[in-house]
């Protein structure tokens, strides 16, 4: 210490000319002077590197924010989900009924209003636009990587819950549908909420208190689920813990349920907006439960039938760049918690949990990608879980084969040409492909970074590296969707039609109707030889339609003023109706004319 003495009473000046320099002196010796021992003298001065330390992690937040909610407004809504689920919440804020949902002025029971509820609060806060209509699913989309974060870091460490929130948010699937307007993410997000907070309600190291808590929320998540997307948010959950209970041998965990107040909790959530929309729609029940429900999942009403391996190639796609990594957890997490005991198996749950919901979606008659995103946030907590524990080396080669799959990805862009049937399309997919090309080659670069790193046994800054390199292409790829908007989306319609446009007169869309126009154009139209999914809503209100061609000649006749919009197949028929009309706009797809 006696070095560090002489240095501090400036015997050392000399021999440190650029300490005095830079006028550190005094604040050296008030550090000595204030501990007296060269450690802490020694932790005063790093203090400065400690704070930037501290920094770096809230800049990557940031950072990741930035990414995550950037691109929200850029795209144009494409149809059918991001228009029907944009003008629901419209309508909703016209009428002022927050409790019938309705579409182009119709009732539509298909889903709950939890998603139309929070899109239309947006849409009032601040206003109607692309990034507000998807706000409620970048949110959730958001959330639900720090909910894994949290839920890997008190279930198996912080390291896993790091990895795990890495492995979410560049999954493919997951980081694609964070931005799209559907119903899936807002249901996985709370359904998740739900199983975390029974996994956290299990914990034998916790007390009482914490563990009733924990399950009081699970009970609250679960009925927020159901607001969400319907009865899926009690019933998986229920049936997996039913299969798990009887895989695990594990009993007890029906007693730690909380039944009495938890129950109460998931009906204070539930059951206002369900007596109310009865009490206002006695038809509801019939629609929603037996037809939404039970006809959904065991019939093809909705022409969606796929085969059983459907969701093989989804899911193998969706998990990239992580698909062999989730393989190889899969089969380990099934041999290392094979146990069985009193102690709840938080492995096995959400082993049995991931595996029920492909199963139950794959034996189901209605089959969309988006239906195995309450799988992915159990299976990230899996991964992260044994990437924790996994050497860089064993990493390397579980990572190395989505390389030459990049590559064969970059050949097929280069070729989109042969997926185009039209002239239009040539061009709009050869537009698409230069975005997908820079969103491949970033990835490869990504990918090649994290290899390097992976052989210098750098494994966190290796998972930096492809996490962020595989979410930016997937925000890449969406973007540059945009470039199909002109047959994906009404906006160019709109745009185009719009000064002609007059609030009160009738507008008329004949054997069609295209999900994103009514939202571009603030209003709705009186569907004209056309039912689809609104088919139920018709019955209720028939008078808002017309049967056929011949009824809307008459009611054309009758109008002083009105527009109409209608297939271009459909235009030798609507000639031969004898009415007067002129064309406003024209494209591939589409005519619109108009009566004045």
């Amino acid at each position: 210490m006696e070095p560090v003495k002489e240095f501090l009473r400036g015997k050392s000046a000399t021999a440190f000319p650029w300490i005095w320099r830079f006028g550190l002196k005094s604040r050296l010796e008030i550090f000595y002077l204030q501990s007296r021992k060269v450690p802490a003298f020694m932790e005063s001065l790093n203090k400065p590197c400690m704070g930037a330390s501290r920094r770096w992690p809230w800049l990557l937040l940031a950072a990741f924010a930035i990414l995550w909610f950037g691109n929200l407004e850029y795209r144009k809504l494409i149809k059918p989900d991001e228009g029907r689920y944009a003008e629901i919440p419209r309508e909703m804020v016209v009428s002022g009924d927050w409790v019938t949902p309705r579409l182009n002025g119709l009732k539509y029971f298909e889903k709950p209003p939890l998603q139309y509820w929070t899109t239309a609060v947006a849409y009032e806060l601040f206003g109607e636009y692309h990034w507000t209509s998807r706000l409620w699913d970048a949110l959730t989309g958001f959330a639900g990587i720090f909910l894994v974060w949290f839920a890997g870091m008190r279930l198996f460490g912080r390291e896993a819950g790091r990895y795990a929130a890495l492995l979410l948010g560049s999954s493919m699937l997951y980081a694609l549908m964070g931005h799209v307007n559907t119903l899936d993410i807002g249901v996985t997000f709370f359904i998740t909420l739900g199983i975390v907070g029974l996994l956290l309600g299990q914990r034998e190291e916790y007390d009482a208190h914490a563990r009733r808590n924990w399950m009081y929320l699970s009970w609250t998540a679960l009925g927020l689920a159901v607001l969400s997307k319907g009865l899926m948010g009690i019933i998986l959950p229920g049936a997996a813990l039913v299969i798990y209970s009887a895989v695990q041998r594990d009993p007890g965990i029906w007693k730690r349920m909380h039944w009495r107040m938890g129950l109460l909790l998931f009906l204070l959530v539930t059951v206002p907006w369900f007596y109310l929309v009865i009490k206002a729609n006695p038809e509801f029940f019939q629609r929603f439960f037996i037809y939404e429900h039970y006809m959904r999942f065991t019939t093809k009403v909705h022409d969606r039938y796929q085969p059983w391996y459907y969701f093989i190639p989804i899911l193998l796609a969706g998990m990239l760049p992580w698909t062999l990594l989730m393989l190889d957890t899969l089969l380990r997490t099934w041999k290392d918690s094979a146990r069985t005991g009193k102690a709840f198996n938080p492995e096995r749950y959400l082993l049995v949990w991931a595996v029920f919901v492909y199963m139950f979606f794959s034996i189901s008659d209605s089959k969309l990608p988006s239906y195995l995103l309450p799988m992915f946030p159990a299976l990230a907590l899996l991964t992260g879980k044994q990437l924790a524990a996994m050497d860089a080396r064993k990493l390397f080669w579980l990572i190395a084969p989505v390389l030459p799959l990049l590559v064969l990805f970059l050949g097929l862009e280069l070729s989109s040409s042969r997926f185009a049937d039209t002239p239009l399309q040539v061009q709009m997919y050869g537009e698409w492909a230069t975005w997908l090309i820079a969103a491949t080659l970033l990835w490869m670069l990504g990918l090649v970074a994290a290899l390097v790193l992976l052989r210098r046994s750098s494994k966190l800054p290796a998972m930096l590296a492809l996490a962020s390199s595989a979410l930016i292409a997937a925000l890449l790829a969406t973007s540059g969707y945009n470039t199909i908007a002109k047959e994906r989306s009404a906006y160019y319609i709109a745009e185009a039609i719009r000064p002609q446009v007059k609030a009160d007169e009738p507008f008329y869309s004949v054997q069609m109707y295209e999900q994103t126009l009514p939202f571009y154009l603030k209003r709705t139209f009186t569907l004209v030889e056309f039912r689809d999914e609104m088919d139920f809503g018709i019955q209720q209100e028939p008078q808002r339609w017309i049967a056929d061609l011949p009824g809307f000649a008459t009611a054309w006749k009758k109008d002083a003023e009105a527009l109409a919009i209608f297939p271009v197949s459909s235009y030798p028929q609507v000639q031969q109706l004898g009415i007067e009309m002129n064309e406003i706009y024209h494209d591939h797809q589409y005519i619109v004319v108009s009566k004045r």
